[in-house]
């Protein structure tokens, strides 16, 4: 049996079998399958006497393939089969760049991947020696970084090992050696043309629940409708949500947060049965009204604050949105705030920790901005409906479950800073003549770098607290006001929100004759305010000030 590229056959029309692979017998295709064992097998339960020619019809689009696949390939000896696997295979059909690479090979993983790190001049990981599994961490040219993961078969073979994993768009491979020839025993290709979400086996949700997030990140991240069958086995695999590591939980979501249409995906976590095994605070929000000018219940708001809060952001992005010049509120909010477009952007992108950007944790902050209001409702005489210190107590919470979900110290605090100082900016939107530099410098110098999620929030709040009863005067006074704080944020730091210092706790005992005590640092800092608000700006003036 002959296993080779399609390149004769010009006169047949071959578009039917367009990234598929054929079997002939004497110039006829007797069958046809996404690898060479499926079209060798549809062929033999028709001839099994004879043996076929099996080849690849290309694809009508070549694929691109990076440069990096052609160095690797370079590099490793001519017999040694290595396959590109799972989402790497998937962009490269959608035309998507990629920065994450895993690989699988027979056996060795671990020698040829120390092989391969060795030549390119990488870092190398052993991840898992027992299982052969190993990480290289390239250097790229823009200054980014390439993650490449190494790991042995996780059946008997290649198509084993593709059959094991989540979804059919994730079950495809090349082999380095012939990289246009695509291995698709599941038929992800299809699936992916289709926008179909499908699972690769009846157990491929029970053997991993966490995969019932993944399949929701995975729908809202390539548009895709999940099939039916696959469905019912992520309501199945729910309660197994329970036994998955509080990291597994984390990251992923903190990836569906961070992606598109996150309030879509947390509603569908909703109707699945989700949320109590990994947000379990929020169903209590469900049914919780609010008196005007808020128009929907609690949880209604939170979802349509996730929902706004996108649109902010797509609408203050790195390039102009078109859509914000057919709404009247999102012009006003480009017009005013575009010119903060890449320092919006670089703030979103930061990432506290590796892989967890500043962006998915405002999404979970917005979340959870309002979560203590069911414990905290209380009704006036009037029939007015209050919330009072639910920003307290619900940075509280979500300190709790974060640390539940094993972030780190300082997304945790940040986190529960964000939830604490949420209604400030509009408090300050309603003050006369607009937010002092005094409550400017407090709201930061309590805030800090946090104070800009709390601004972004802010909008989406608003907006979604009045839905379709928000006036252009509300907007624009909500928008204006945050325009002052990042103002002062990005465009005068060093006059009102960090001022040098002017003077010391020695220069208060050496020239006042204080004694060390508490009242240093509270005259210090009424030094820095008096400076931020533009009142004291030498040394001398910050003296008098503190006698």
């Amino acid at each position: 049996m002959k296993f080779q590229r399609d390149s004769d056959h010009s006169s047949e029309n071959l578009s039917p079998y367009a990234g598929r692979w054929v079997a002939r017998l004497r110039g006829k295709i007797v069958g046809q399958g996404g690898t060479p064992e499926q079209a060798l097998l549809a062929a033999k339960s028709a001839r099994h006497k004879e043996t076929p020619e099996i080849s690849f019809i290309p694809m009508s689009t070549p694929l691109l393939i990076p440069p990096l696949l052609e160095e690797i390939r370079a590099v490793l000896p001519a017999d040694v089969p290595v396959y590109l696997v799972g989402g790497a295979v998937r962009d490269l059909l959608l035309s998507r760049a990629l920065h994450d690479y895993d690989f699988v090979l027979p056996d060795q993983a671990l020698v040829i991947s120390r092989r391969l790190a060795n030549q390119l001049g990488g870092a190398y990981y052993p991840l898992d020696a027992e299982r052969g599994t190993a990480r290289l961490i390239l250097n790229n040219e823009l200054g980014g970084r390439e993650v490449l993961d190494f790991a042995s078969y996780r059946g008997p073979d290649l198509e084993s090992d593709l059959r094991d994993r989540d979804f059919t768009i994730n079950a495809m491979a090349l082999d380095l050696r012939d990289p246009q020839a695509l291995i698709d025993p599941l038929g992800g290709a299809a699936d992916l043309r289709q926008k179909r979400l499908r699972a690769c086996s009846a157990n491929s949700l029970s053997n991993d629940p966490l995969r019932v997030l993944r399949a929701i990140r995975l729908a809202a991240k390539f548009d895709l409708h999940i099939d039916p069958a696959t469905r019912q086995q992520m309501k199945a695999a729910v309660p197994g949500l329970a036994e998955i590591s509080p990291e597994r939980l984390r990251d992923e979501l903190l990836h569906i947060l961070g992606g598109p249409q996150p309030h879509t995906s947390i509603r569908a976590l909703e109707m699945l049965g989700v949320l109590p095994y990994v947000f379990p605070e929020l169903p209590e929000m469900a049914g919780i009204t609010q008196s005007p000018p808020h128009v929907k219940d609690v949880w209604n708001h939170t979802l349509d604050s996730l929902r706004v809060l996108e649109g902010v952001l797509n609408t203050l992005g790195a390039t102009h949105n078109p859509e914000a010049s057919g709404n009247l509120m999102l012009g006003v909010l480009s017009m005013r705030l575009g010119r903060y477009r890449e320092q919006i952007k670089t703030h979103l992108q930061s990432e506290p920790i590796t892989d967890r950007p500043v962006r998915s944790l405002l999404f979970l902050a917005a979340l959870y901005h309002d979560v203590s209001k069911p414990q905290t409702r209380s009704v006036e005489e009037s029939g007015r409906v209050r919330f009072f210190n639910h920003d307290e107590l619900g940075a509280e919470v979500i300190t709790q479950r974060a640390e539940a979900l094993h972030l780190s110290n300082i997304e945790v605090q940040r986190l529960a800073t964000i939830v604490r100082h949420h209604m400030r900016p509009s408090l300050l939107a309603h003050a006369a003549g607009g937010p002092s530099r005094q409550a400017i410098y407090r709201f930061f110098r309590d805030a800090g770098e946090a104070g800009v999620d709390i601004c972004l929030l802010s909008l989406a709040d608003v907006w979604a607290t009045y839905g379709p009863t928000l006036t252009t005067e509300r907007w624009t006074e909500q928008v204006d006001t945050v325009r002052e704080m990042l103002e002062a944020w990005w465009e005068r730091p060093s006059e009102q929100i960090r001022p040098p210092a002017l003077i010391s706790g020695n220069d208060l005992i050496t020239e006042l004759g204080l004694q060390p005590s508490p009242i240093i640092g509270e005259i210090l800092e009424a030094v820095r305010e008096a400076q931020a608000e533009g009142e004291v700006n030498s040394r001398q003036a910050a003296l008098e000030l503190a006698r």
